[in-house]
């Protein structure tokens, strides 16, 4: 699988996940000039933005070590785009992280949830 191949079914496994908690799946990769959010879902009165970081070798550390400072900022932009195109959307609002470990079979060895891994000031 290439990294390409990879990321798509990190994310194919992240939304089923996501649904089984009783996330909401709004919209799938929106895209905007600033970059791409994996997966926008609603939860409990929350509009949830979630970042999908697949790993199948852990050489370059966790997946949601690779959530860089840039990376951050950029989601923060891309909520903010996303909330000024569209009305009717809850008044709370949080980025979350999906860490996703698979083995050389391509089976889930790690699946975690980071509620609120991103916001102003965590960054």
């Amino acid at each position: 699988m290439d990294s390409r191949e990879i990321g798509a079914l990190g994310e194919k496994i992240a939304a089923e996940y996501l649904t089984g908690l009783g996330y909401v799946i709004r919209e799938r990769n929106f895209r905007s000039r600033e970059g791409e959010i994996d997966i926008i879902a609603e939860k409990d009165d929350f509009l949830v933005f979630i970042e999908v970081r697949t790993r199948r070798s852990l050489s370059f550390g966790t997946p949601e070590e690779s959530v860089t400072a840039q990376k951050k900022e950029r989601l923060i932009t891309l909520t903010q785009a996303y909330m000024e195109d569209r009305e009717d959307l809850p008044s709370s609002w949080r980025i979350d992280v999906v860490a996703l470990e698979l083995g050389p079979k391509g089976q889930i060895s790690r699946l975690e949830l980071i509620e609120n891994a991103v916001g102003p000031g965590l960054a």
